[in-house]
Formats: structure tokens, C-alpha cells, sequence
């Protein structure tokens, strides 16, 4: 029988042929045989995805936040994939009684504009509500706000927040979203954008770069994807991403 070492090292030799600059990975990562996230990665359908490592990454960075005040937030459920793992640290936080808010069209993307590029169209994405709302069953402390963004952020305008998952693909709801939130983290909160680094998504890197451009934050890229920030935390610009 085949190790699976070797059959790893054949795949990369056969994959190197085919599609000469893809990265392979190792695959010999404790966190791909965790039992509750290969569960949760099956319950959205995502064990045979590419988001892996962008939820792993979200999971691990609620643990940054578990001793910070204020409500939770994402813009963009689609699926209710990334409330889902926000929602079970909540849960599990016994310092704070934390609201997590979804913000959603629920009809898919807006109209791209010219600094989106060709990859998004209007509607794409687009899940009904009821969808997130069954994915969430099992949680109580959370609040959806269906509409475009940003008419619904006067919903919390009056409140603030530990950790916020930015996820719309495209410029304008991005910059809107950076904007509304950036100015009411509490000090070591997390914002995340999901787009950030994506080829696909030039809109969303240059919004995150444009708000955070006379900040002392700067939003850290991922290797597999997106970026985040900690309110209060000075970064270096350089080797930032531009657009």
C-alpha cells in the first residue's frame, strides 16, 4: 500500500505538470484532522473546498479577541459559513454576552464598478435568508439586517465592536464597511476582509488600503487569502499590498 507520503509527493509531481505555478501545500497539518472543524467543514459543504485555511484562520483569530468588549459583525453571509464559526466562539466566551450582526442583501452582489475588474456580475452569491438562518439554528444571540449596504449600519451605529468579518467582493460595500466599522472597534479588535489579496477582488484590496491609508493599522495579508487588522496596533506599510 501506497504511503500516503508518497502518493502527497505524486500528486505534487503530477499537479507541477498540469498547472506549473500552482503553490502545493503540505498536507501534513494537525488542523486538517481537527474532528469539530473537518465537521464543520462538512456541514457547508466546504471539506473538498479552498476556504480551509481561511476559516481555520478565522476560528484562531476569535482567540484574540475573547477578552475584548463588544458585539461581533459580518458583512456578507452568503451561507452563514463565517457567522457560524463567530457565533460558536460567542457562545463559548464567558466573559461577554456578545450580539453578532449579519448585514446582507440577500440577493447577491451589487453592480461591480470599473475598479472590480471582470470576475464579479450583478447577483452572484447570492442565498436566501432562510439558508443562513438554518445554518445558525443552533445559536439565539445573533441579528440579521437584510438590505444593501450600508442602509442598515444605523442599526448599530450606537454600538461597538471586538470583531468584524468583512466578506462582499466588491469596492464600494467594501469601502463603506471599512469605513462604518474601522471607527467603532474597540481597542484589540479584529477586523478581517475576506477579498483582501484576491486577483478577483481588486476593488476590496484597494478599498481596505484606501481607508487604512493615514491609519496606523494596516491590514496584514494572508498567504492563502484575505487580511486583517488590529485596532491599535501599529503596522509597517511597507511591503503592503496596492492597488
Amino acid at each position: 500500500m501506497l504511503s500516503d507520503e508518497f502518493r502527497f509527493k505524486l500528486l505534487v509531481k503530477l499537479g507541477s505538470l498540469i498547472f506549473k505555478q500552482y503553490p502545493f501545500k503540505w498536507s501534513q497539518l494537525d488542523w486538517l484532522r481537527n474532528p469539530w472543524f473537518r465537521s464543520y467543514l462538512e456541514k457547508f459543504g466546504e471539506e473538498r473546498g479552498f476556504n480551509k485555511e481561511r476559516r481555520w484562520i478565522l476560528r484562531e483569530l476569535m482567540r484574540l479577541v475573547e477578552m475584548v468588549p463588544g458585539d461581533t459583525a459580518e458583512c456578507g453571509a452568503f451561507e452563514g459559513a463565517g457567522s457560524y464559526l463567530i457565533c460558536h466562539a460567542n457562545a463559548a466566551n464567558c466573559n461577554f454576552n456578545r450580539v453578532h450582526h449579519v448585514f446582507d442583501s440577500f440577493e447577491g452582489l451589487s453592480t461591480p464598478a470599473a475598479v472590480d475588474g471582470a470576475y464579479w456580475h450583478k447577483g452572484d452569491m447570492s442565498r436566501g435568508e432562510e439558508i443562513v438562518r438554518k445554518n445558525l439554528t443552533e445559536f439565539s444571540a445573533y441579528e440579521l439586517h437584510k438590505g444593501w449596504i450600508p442602509e442598515r449600519f444605523d442599526d448599530v451605529k450606537e454600538k461597538h465592536f471586538a470583531f468584524v468579518h468583512i466578506d462582499v467582493d466588491l469596492y464600494q460595500p467594501t469601502l463603506d464597511s471599512m469605513n462604518f466599522f474601522y471607527q467603532r472597534m474597540n481597542p484589540g479588535g479584529i477586523i478581517v476582509c475576506d477579498d483582501y489579496g484576491f486577483t478577483t477582488c481588486p476593488g476590496a484590496t484597494r478599498a481596505v488600503n484606501e481607508t487604512l491609508r493615514n491609519k496606523p493599522e494596516k491590514m496584514i495579508a494572508l498567504p492563502d487569502g484575505g487580511g486583517f487588522l488590529i485596532k491599535g496596533i501599529s503596522a509597517s506599510s511597507r511591503g503592503a499590498l496596492d492597488t
